[in-house]
């Protein structure tokens, strides 16, 4: 597998209307940078550009371009110097305005932000997935400098599994059996494994992820409590399209047609929700019926489980729980979900737990 390349020292001049000492993030305004990661002296900017811990050069405009690190030795120079508390959004690349949602969350909770860009081999069970996911180093540079991010980490394979895979890797156990993990067995093995090395190496306070990957998110939160990691794992909403769609990086490589289908996922959500009120039967019925309607659409699973350990709930089921739902389209797979609280609450109709509604955006 090929790594998304890019040259860390390849940094454009200093903006002359922005000083090398700040740095301005779209959400929010200048920010100090570290004496620690600043040259000194007029030609610093061009005397020094192999030090992974020099900030002095913004992109061009007045917009900051993070620090590229390749190596652990690079990430461990620059992650010595940020101030803390330090808040890290995990990705794989190809980011979009979902990714900038989380970044910007990350900002909001850490003084400084760290932004990982690795497609993690582990993680694909088809060959083909792995070599057709989508990669845009450059561009994911752009988002992340307009978003303020300080440190970006975009290792090679060979840096991450210096060995050649682990031979020792973290198991998901039952939870990653289920639902993702039963149509991609070893799935989530590969992912907290992936998290696990991410985490000692960034050495973050918090962490964000996506609420849409929301598998992902129990087992991640499962881990650290388990395992006992001293990190805080916080949600954030996912991130939609003006018809619902969840975005996601997959989305690039849907045609007209196959954008046009692809909508039913969030359709079915948004018609299950809307009978959350009648129970869990009502609600299973809406979500497959709107599924029905797009046979291009080769539904994988439907499933209505306990947020908390993604069992089926029962007809009888009233209180919080999750609409989950994965498809192919064409060859692409996508996956969405929706919370849902099931049973008349006070006042009436049910309410979707906080994650928010599927809708049109």
């Amino acid at each position: 597998m090929s790594a998304p390349t890019g040259r860390p020292d390849d940094r454009p001049e200093a903006s002359p209307t922005e000083s090398p000492a700040t740095r301005t993030g779209k959400s929010g305004g200048a920010r100090a940078v570290p004496a620690a990661m600043r040259s000194t002296g007029p030609d610093a900017a061009a005397t020094a550009p192999q030090d992974p811990t020099d900030r002095t050069a913004p992109a061009a405009g007045s917009e900051g371009r993070p620090l590229l690190v390749r190596t652990r030795a690079e990430l461990a120079r620059a992650r010595a110097v940020l101030e803390g508390p330090v808040a890290v959004v995990m990705t794989m690349g190809a980011l979009h305005e979902g990714h900038a949602g989380l970044v910007r969350a990350a900002r909001g909770r850490g003084r400084s932000v760290v932004a990982t860009v690795f497609v993690n081999p582990l993680q694909f069970g088809e060959s083909l997935d792995l070599e057709s996911y989508p990669r845009d180093l450059e561009g994911d540079l752009a988002l992340l400098g307009r978003e303020g991010v300080d440190v970006v980490f975009a290792p090679a394979v060979e840096e991450v599994y210096p060995g050649g895979p682990p031979q020792v890797r973290v198991a998901a156990g039952p939870l990653g059996e289920v639902l993702e993990g039963a149509s991609r067995p070893g799935h989530f093995d590969g992912v907290l494994t992936v998290v696990t090395k991410l985490l000692h190496l960034t050495r973050p306070d918090v962490v964000l992820f996506g609420q849409k990957d929301a598998q992902q998110l129990l087992l991640v939160r499962r881990m650290v409590a388990d395992l006992s990691f001293d990190v805080e794992v916080v949600a954030a909403p996912t991130a939609r399209e003006d018809d619902g769609l969840a975005r996601s990086s997959r989305n690039a490589r849907l045609d007209a047609d196959g954008r046009a289908r692809a909508a039913v996922l969030s359709r079915a959500l948004r018609r299950g929700e809307e009978r959350a009120a009648e129970g869990a039967a009502a609600v299973r019925a809406a979500a497959a019926a709107a599924l029905a309607e797009e046979p291009g659409a080769d539904v994988d699973y439907l499933a209505l489980v306990d947020p908390d350990d993604l069992a089926e709930v029962p007809e009888d089921h009233r209180g919080p729980a999750l609409l989950a739902v994965a498809a192919r389209v064409g060859a692409v797979r996508l996956i969405d979900n929706a919370p849902v609280v099931l049973g008349p609450r006070d006042g009436g109709a049910a309410e979707a737990p906080a994650g928010g509604a599927v809708g049109r955006r």
